[in-house]
């Protein structure tokens, strides 16, 4: 059997480098380069299109003079403002039961639009901290708000990435000022309060899990030395890196939780350990950072090999002819 095509779409406008990643964990599980693809091709409005080849889903991209039927198709590493134009091309992958992870477009609008991620918490009683949602509030609307969420909490953008746009607000001016930034940039945003999660030694600190399938396959601990500034490794936090088992019991449960709520195959999961743990967010298509390419990354890219497997498998067993270089779909 030859060595499976795996179609990696990405957006190269992203600076996270998840596409580099996965390329290599590719081309070191399989021996064959993955093919690159710019997923803005597949956007609404984009020049590529899918067509069925036969028994195989073949995806035809001109702006890029390719012309590929592949066994997998990974799709990641899309900015969440953009990932509502990648629905079609969910679809389509769905339709023809494309051996993928990334078809769950409700699944993707869930954990993107975190208003509907803080509803999805509560009908499932996920712990998180108490949120409002603030749609172009009144200053009274905001400021009522802040005041029954004890007047320390931190704002943030309904869609938004890496932390950016997202502040620490202890007091009323500021808040006004935060109102002011969100208003300009047309965006509904929410306030949370503060989950207290401070070291002994004055660093804010919060996990971030990945989750594949109901288990945890990574963990690592964010220490922040600023802890008016988002727990993020792109805003100044060290990563220290936890094996699954290191991790706190609860912090395991809780994640592998949040990530069934949402309803993904995969996520990275950002949570604290106080009040009994609580989650901040579930994330999409989570960034790898250095030392994570066989911690997070080579696990992501066996689960498709693991489900094109399966797939070949359950279409022996039917009495469907093997496809000699990939699963039919």
């Amino acid at each position: 059997m030859s060595k499976p095509c795996v179609a990696l779409v990405t957006d190269p406008t992203s600076p996270e480098g998840c596409g580099d990643v996965l390329a290599e964990a590719v081309e070191q599980l399989t021996g064959r380069p993955a093919v690159r693809i710019d997923s803005r091709h597949f956007a609404t409005g984009g020049t590529a299109r899918g067509v069925r080849s036969g028994d195989r889903l073949r995806l035809v991209v001109p702006g890029q003079r390719l012309d590929v039927e592949p066994d997998i198709v990974m799709l990641y590493e899309i900015p969440p403002h953009l990932r509502h134009t990648m629905a079609g091309f969910q679809r389509l992958l769905h339709r023809h039961r494309a051996v993928t992870l990334g078809t769950g477009v409700d699944a993707w609008r869930t954990a993107t639009r975190k208003n509907l991620t803080v509803e999805r918490f509560q009908r499932d009683g996920v712990a998180h901290m108490e949120t409002a949602v603030l749609s172009r509030p009144a200053p009274d609307e905001a400021a009522a708000a802040f005041q029954k969420l004890g007047g320390d909490v931190w704002a943030r953008p309904v869609i938004g990435t890496g932390g950016h746009d997202t502040f620490h607000v202890t007091d009323l001016d500021r808040l006004e000022q935060v109102g002011v930034f969100y208003a300009r940039r047309g965006t509904d945003w929410l306030l949370s309060r503060d989950a207290g999660n401070i070291t002994a030694d004055g660093q804010r600190h919060q996990f971030r899990v990945f989750v594949l399938h109901g288990r945890v396959v990574h963990a690592r601990e964010h220490l922040q030395p600023e802890p008016d500034t988002p727990c993020n490794t792109s805003q100044g936090a060290t990563a220290v890196h936890l094996t699954p088992a290191a991790l706190d019991p609860r912090l395991t449960e809780l994640a592998i939780a949040a990530t069934a709520s949402v309803g993904l195959p995969f996520s990275g999961v950002d949570l604290a350990v106080e009040h009994g743990g609580v989650v901040f967010e579930v994330n999409v298509q989570p960034a790898f950072i250095d030392g994570e390419l066989d911690k997070a990354a080579v696990p992501y890219v066996e689960a498709h090999l693991q489900a094109l497997e399966e797939r070949r498998r359950a279409d022996a067993d039917l009495g469907a002819e093997p496809e000699v270089g990939g699963a039919p779909v």
